[in-house]
């Protein structure tokens, strides 16, 4: 069977629509696993948000990253949930690298309470943001919504 490059990208971005919505769904269903007292500390380890505002984002973003988790998976508002994602993944990277730059030694909090920020942690949340990037990037050339 002979597949068309045109073809090829398509199931690419069916697969990695569906590795990364895995992805985020699983990390929103461990945060909701767990006691939301131990995401809220690993937000607050961070030192960028008050603690009320920890607390807030520890009982509603993994909500949140569940639903992002499903509108990749089934395809829907491509645009919005591909662009979302990439800057979620900008962010998460960014405050990483805040941390480890002034020294921090804290867990990282994407998936579980228990993940230090290690060299592992930049390689899997670097390559998630560059599938994330090149989804958008596929998002915002077509038109039509991916299959």
């Amino acid at each position: 069977m002979v597949f068309s490059k045109n073809r090829i990208v398509q199931i690419a971005v069916v697969v990695l629509r569906f590795a990364m919505g895995g992805a985020f769904a699983y990390a929103g269903y461990v945060k909701l696993a767990e006691p939301w007292q131990l995401f809220a500390a690993n937000i607050a380890d961070y030192e960028v948000v008050p603690m009320w505002a920890a607390k807030f984002l520890a009982h509603t973003f993994p909500w949140f990253e569940v639903l992002l988790g499903a509108l990749l998976i089934t395809g829907r508002w491509f645009r919005t949930s591909t662009a979302a994602t990439s800057l979620l993944l900008l962010v998460f990277v960014g405050l990483m690298v805040h941390a480890k730059v002034g020294g921090k030694n804290i867990n990282c909090g994407c998936f579980g309470s228990d993940e230090p920020i290690s060299w592992k942690t930049f390689v899997r949340d670097g390559s998630m943001l560059a599938v994330s990037l090149y989804l958008t990037a596929m998002a915002f050339r077509n038109r039509r919504k991916p299959a």
